[in-house]
């Protein structure tokens, strides 16, 4: 089963891109995924490059490849309009290729949708200045002048919070499921359809904020299988994946030595803090004809 819901609209910035391909890809299809960039645009271009499917000119070159990148583009670095855009165009371009590219929402999306800038730089707060704002909106009373672009980008219905908005929580291929946190029984049964749905509708300010995710055990919060993970957590994922009619979750968030796996290897752990702020090298995790290996520099 395959949960492909992305929604298009309108906005003055940044330009919304198509959807991906709606067909499941096959067993055969190459899928790539990798972990948490916060803001640092020359670790997401190593980690693509490292990948094979970005060239020198910031162009796909993936073909058919599917690329998943799982969250946490925003916060902790100062490039991340850069990324945010450099991902919105290679959506484009790979959907023209026959492949697709897949960035996820992570707990920093989520937050800055929700007005919590408190990872945020002092170049994050300079990248979206010049966002458009009305100056008097009562809303931005409550934020000083040098925090109002931001706020203008990202509250719900801003323009980055639209694009943010076409993004997935939680994403299945094939027997492959993504996510930032991790998946429990519990969201298996709300519906993960339903949460994409209702976290979008929030985004585009028209729902509210999402319970599901208002818990250290949302999927975008969850580190059941990222941190400690033990036999009770195995037993969960178990479940997770019988649901789902899947072999593996790959999941990023905290941050690991190198791509790992635990649970028999049902359980991928790909944030490996290629961000400069944690000095960590560039990863990804290929899955190929139904075997995932990590491929380093």
């Amino acid at each position: 089963m395959t949960h492909l819901f992305i929604v298009l609209l309108a906005c003055s910035k940044p330009q919304a891109s198509p959807n991906p391909p709606q067909d499941t890809p096959a067993e055969s299809v190459r899928v790539v995924a990798f972990g948490d960039v916060h803001g640092d645009a020359a670790a997401a271009r190593s980690a693509l490059k490292l990948a094979g499917v970005l060239n020198e000119k910031d162009e796909w070159i993936g073909g058919t490849t599917h690329v998943v990148q799982i969250g946490d583009q925003l916060d902790r670095g100062d490039n991340e309009q850069e990324i945010l855009d450099l991902f919105t165009a290679l959506r484009t371009q790979a959907s023209a290729a026959g492949g697709a590219f897949y960035p996820l929402l992570g707990n920093h999306e989520i937050m800055n949708i929700e007005l919590d800038f408190r990872y945020v730089t002092a170049g994050g707060f300079v990248d979206f200045a010049d966002t458009p704002y009305d100056e008097n909106d009562p809303f931005f009373q409550r934020y000083p002048d040098e925090v109002k672009g931001r706020a203008a980008a990202f509250r719900p219905g801003g323009p980055y919070a639209m694009l943010l908005s076409e993004h997935h929580v939680v994403l299945q291929l094939e027997q492959s499921i993504f996510v930032h946190g991790g998946v429990l029984p519990e969201h298996v049964a709300y519906g993960l359809d339903n949460i994409n749905e209702e976290t979008r509708a929030w985004m585009r300010g028209e729902g509210s904020f999402p319970t599901i995710l208002n818990s250290q055990d949302a999927p975008t919060w969850s580190r059941h299988y990222s941190n400690d993970t033990d036999e009770a957590d195995c037993a969960l994922l178990s479940q997770v994946l019988e649901q789902t009619d899947a072999q593996r979750i790959v999941v990023a968030h905290t941050v690991q030595d190198g791509i790992n796996s635990v649970c028999d290897d049902r359980a991928w752990r790909v944030d490996v803090g290629m961000a400069e702020h944690y000095g960590g090298s560039p990863q990804v995790l290929e899955i190929a004809n139904g075997v995932a290996r990590a491929i380093s520099q």
